[in-house]
This record gives structure tokens, sequence and C-alpha cells, in this order.
């Protein structure tokens, strides 16, 4: 018995299975990032070994290194600050207030953050911080 063996290359090519590998792709590539919402504002947060998830929020206000306040991307002062809270969230009192400061940030800052929310009826509070890994 004998078998015929060619080394011709092959006419038609199957797309097939480069088609399933771009979709694992894509769906590895989906469930592995974040899905996490941060302002646009960079901080150095401080790091923590227990660090708990966050509760989402939309009243995050960030405290830059150069003792600027963030609304989310809107920067505020300390005296408008109040007013901002009340803008962007009206339901203010059911919320999270979460507070993103930079790690060289003078805790006086973030006390008259605080201070300022609990003025408005905001009882909840979280300061974010980035996880320590061993």
């Amino acid at each position: 018995m004998k078998f015929e063996t060619s080394n011709k290359p092959l006419e038609i090519f199957s797309f097939s299975s480069l088609t399933d590998i771009v979709m694992l792709l894509l769906i590895f590539f989906l469930i592995t990032s974040q899905f996490v919402v941060q302002t646009g504002v960079k901080v150095k947060l401080p790091g923590a070994q227990n660090n708990e998830q966050l509760i989402q929020s939309n009243l995050i206000i960030t405290l830059t290194d150069k003792n600027r306040i963030y609304v989310g991307t809107k920067e505020v002062g300390i005296d408008a600050l109040a007013g901002e809270i009340l803008k962007t969230n009206p339901q203010f009192a059911k919320s999270n207030l979460i507070i993103r400061a930079d790690k060289s940030v003078n805790i006086d800052m973030v006390i008259q953050v605080i201070d300022k929310a609990k003025g408005l009826g905001v009882d909840k509070f979280t300061i974010e911080t980035k996880k320590i890994t061993n």
C-alpha cells in the first residue's frame, strides 16, 4: 500500500480557529481588567495591609499634595465645598463620602472636609487606601 504525500501549500485557509483565539483573548482581557471608577485627579494614596473593598459612591472628594480639593474632577475651595457637595449629590445624607487624600496631605485638611460633610448630614466616611502586598 503506497500513501501519497504532497508538499503543496493549502489552497483554502480556514479562519475559524483564528477567530476562536481572538474571542478567547477578548474575553480574557475583559474579565481580568479592573472596572474601578476613578476621578481624573492623580494622588499617591497611603497604603494599608487590611484594605477593604470600597462601597460605590458618587460622592468622591480628592485632596492633592498641593492642598487642592476636588469634588469629582471639579476644583473647589474649602468654603465652597458644602455647596458643591449639595450640587453633586442631592441625597448626600444617604451617601458614603469617599475621601481620596494624597499621603502627604495634612490631617487637618482631612478633618476640615469631614467637618463640612458632617454639617450637611453625611455620617458615613471612607478614606481610600491602596493595598500593600507582602
